[in-house]
């Protein structure tokens, strides 16, 4: 599944669960928690790095963030925390894997923000390349060296920042389908790039796409599945805000006609559709949203809204959800049209 998503973002918030939990569960359906954080961090074939945002990536793709790396070198090239990082280095190098607490702490004591020497030197050292996250522990990063985590096949590769850009370019083409430059480019975050020749190199083929205004680039597997008629298989399923069907809010608005937003960081009197709502994916479309959460022993969806036709689908995802975090029940708050409430009350009943 990373593999083929390429990239699952990390977030600190919880609602049901973490996001990149969410993300396999969307797909794989009711796998544990436990086996899901295993397959990401204990197999060694994966890593964190910026990419969309905080990301898992898959182990092959660390040779291709090495013009991110370059350009974080040549910006921390001096710094305050050089001390720090020798010391860090000489632990990880005798101990293993470590967190910023464990190497010393992680802040000074202040604010959330208000990171310690050794934690500034590690996050230093990760956005340069000479240490990796290789797991999180309890949300803590844990820092190995490079050198010791990342096989060498892929340590040793340096390719110069073209490379770098045509392959990132081309891997968000494969995972988009058709995707317009915008769009490419939020993938991965690739900012102040060559994209001529990023294009050109990425495999590609420029495209036009009824209804879109902005040119558009699509990849010659999509191509092939479109002109044989193939169509994907879809899950009906819950997904996160942080999910990378709908993390670019322009995109998810064109391609699904669906306008999604995180309204955690909104204040709460000017939410609309609540928290961390999750949109419902139900036969290759975006049909409603749930803003959930746990209340004694129930899944709470605190706002809902639902397309009627797709009330059926909405009970069975509220129910697989339910049963994923272990809750026996579901209880249905603010509901949008109020008046399908009695169609989804007695669907959840009946299960």
């Amino acid at each position: 599944m990373l593999r083929a998503l390429g990239a699952v973002q990390l977030d600190t918030i919880s609602v049901l669960a973490r996001s990149h939990e969410l993300v396999a569960y969307a797909r794989l359906g009711s796998v544990s928690r436990d086996e899901i954080e295993n397959a990401y961090w204990k197999r060694a074939d994966a890593f964190e790095y910026w990419a969309h945002a905080a990301c898992i990536l898959p182990i092959e793709m660390w040779p291709y963030f090495e013009y991110r790396r370059r350009r974080s070198r040549e910006r921390y090239s001096t710094n305050g925390y050089r001390a720090a990082a020798k010391e860090a280095l000489v632990r990880l190098r005798a101990e293993g894997p470590l967190t910023a607490t464990e190497l010393g702490g992680a802040k000074r004591g202040g604010i959330w923000w208000d990171w310690s020497d050794t934690k500034s030197a590690l996050e230093i050292m990760l956005a340069e390349g000479e240490v990796v996250c290789v797991e999180r522990r309890g949300w803590r990063r844990v820092y190995d060296l490079a050198e010791r985590a990342i096989p060498g096949e892929f340590l040793n590769q340096t390719p110069d920042d073209l490379a770098c850009w045509a392959h990132l370019v081309g891997l968000a083409g494969k995972r988009l389908g058709v995707a317009t430059r915008a769009d490419l480019g939020d993938y991965f975050r690739l900012r102040a790039i060559d994209w001529p020749a990023a294009l050109e190199g990425s495999g590609l083929v420029e495209v036009e796409v009824e209804g879109w205004r902005d040119r558009a680039w699509a990849h010659p597997d999509a191509l092939g599945w479109l002109e044989e008629g193939i169509r994907g298989r879809h899950r009906t399923a819950l997904l996160s805000p942080f999910d990378s069907l709908v993390w670019d809010r322009d995109r998810t608005m064109r391609v699904f006609d669906f306008h999604h937003r995180l309204e955690a960081y909104v204040p709460k009197p000017k939410r609309i559709h609540g928290y961390f709502a999750m949109p419902l994916l139900a036969k290759g479309k975006l049909v409603g949203r749930v803003d959930p959460s746990r209340r004694d022993g129930a899944l709470v969806a605190n706002r809902t809204t639902v397309e009627p036709r797709h009330v059926p689908d909405m009970a069975k995802a509220l129910l697989e959800a339910a049963s994923w975090v272990g809750a026996d029940s579901v209880v249905v708050e603010r509901l949008d049209p109020e008046d399908v409430r009695p169609e989804l009350e007695a669907r959840l009943k009946s299960s």
